[in-house]
């Protein structure tokens, strides 16, 4: 059996920065907030 590999990759804080910045700014597409959010999702939180 093969051991499960960890993901250690995560969004750093200025892309986190610039991302929540998409998000909260009308002017950017749809898809453009698609990404964003996704790259949110892989920042990790305070625990």
């Amino acid at each position: 059996m093969t051991a499960k590999k960890t993901n250690t990759k995560s969004t750093s804080k200025a892309v986190a920065s610039k991302a929540s910045d998409i998000l909260k700014d009308d002017r950017y597409s749809d898809k453009s907030k698609s990404v964003a959010g996704s790259a949110l999702a892989q920042k990790k939180g305070k625990k």
